[in-house]
């Protein structure tokens, strides 16, 4: 009786299928990652605000891990950090809410008389050039009943009942994402160090030690861009609040306040500082108000210059103009977050150009 031959695989055909195998893997772990995220995109700024913060924090959070209490009670660990960090983002908020409450009264009695009889013109403007045009267009537009003013005739009621809803609905969606922020970062705090060992052996495992090096740089970027970013911004709202209360700028400690938050932002201080100056101005104090601009000026101009750019690009070794080009175009794509996303993304810039001369060399 003949004997009939075996069909096994031959190696060629194992190897094939094996690669097939992998392939349609990838394929099915790539679209069941896209869909995760895609269901979850709604929170998707909280978790990544949370790996901002935690990544910031990492050095602090590993040197408290280790203390002989934390180590054996690590839940009371994540809930005092989270906590701490949900006070320093809240307390100053309701701080700036209590004042405006405070000043509610005062606030609408001015905003009443201002709607019945307009804005006068400050004494400064017929020092300015083109005085005429400008006196003119104020007496036209601003020093009239603002009802009637043609400035104004545009603003029905139905827009401003508009923009105060739409600006009541990012109010509420920001406190929603807050609130899952500091439930992400809780969660992220009590994993603890096995959370980042597990990232970076997963990147490995990805992607090589390679892979692995650049996840770290990106990290390294983004803990330099927020201290770059929050302490250069405390410090010029500290100097110029001090400048706040020895020209006798009106509550100088909340406006100390809002120009650190928005010394934050790159080239924003300004806008609050110069608002003072010419409150200062339209007072007749020109000598408080040009010392308030000259010294905002300088001191905006040390740390935007020189400061802040060696704090962002002296860790991540980015040249100034990157550091420039990751904060402002980070923020402008991606928002809020993107100044601290941005800069990460010109060190991975860095890296694959210095690592491809090298390879080319």
């Amino acid at each position: 009786m003949p004997i009939q031959p075996r069909n096994d695989p031959t190696p060629d055909s194992s190897g094939r299928t094996f690669k097939m195998q992998r392939t349609a893997s990838a394929v099915l772990y790539a679209v069941l990652v896209l869909v995760a995220l895609y269901t979850a995109r709604t929170f998707i700024p909280a978790v990544v605000w949370a790996a901002v913060i935690a990544i910031a924090l990492w050095p602090a959070f590993g040197w408290l891990e280790r203390r002989p209490f934390f180590r054996a009670h690590h839940i009371v660990l994540a809930v005092c950090l989270t906590a701490a960090i949900g006070l320093l983002f809240v307390v100053p908020f309701f701080v700036v809410a209590a004042q405006t409450i405070n000043e509610a009264h005062d606030m609408l009695h001015w905003f009443h008389d201002v709607l019945r009889t307009g804005f006068p013109m400050p004494a400064f403007v017929e020092h300015l050039p083109m005085s005429s045009q400008i006196s003119r267009w104020w007496q036209e537009n601003l020093a009239t009943p603002l009802d009637a003013s043609p400035a104004v005739k545009n603003l029905h009621s139905a827009t401003v009942v508009a923009m105060t809803r739409h600006f009541g609905g990012r109010v509420v969606h920001g406190f929603v994402i807050f609130g899952f922020m500091l439930m992400t970062l809780f969660f992220v705090f009590q994993a603890g160090s096995k959370l980042g060992q597990q990232l970076l052996s997963g990147s490995r495992r990805a992607f090589g030690a390679e892979g692995a090096a650049i996840v770290r740089r990106m990290a390294e970027s983004v803990r330099s861009t927020v201290v770059g970013l929050v302490v250069v911004g405390l410090g010029e709202g500290a100097l110029l609040g001090v400048a706040y209360m020895v020209t006798g700028v009106p509550h100088a400690s909340l406006l100390g306040m809002l120009t650190a938050v928005a010394a934050m932002l790159p080239f924003c201080a300004p806008i609050v500082f110069l608002g003072s100056a010419l409150w200062l101005l339209a007072q007749g104090s020109t000598v408080a108000a040009i010392c308030v601009a000259v010294f905002g000026l300088i001191v905006v101009f040390v740390a935007e210059h020189f400061v802040r750019p060696v704090l962002i690009g002296g860790s991540a070794r980015l040249p100034f103009l990157l550091v420039l080009f990751g904060i402002l175009g980070g923020a402008e794509t991606f928002g809020l977050i993107g100044l601290f996303i941005g800069p990460a993304l010109m060190t991975i810039l860095v890296v694959l150009w210095t690592d491809y001369v090298v390879e080319r060399r």
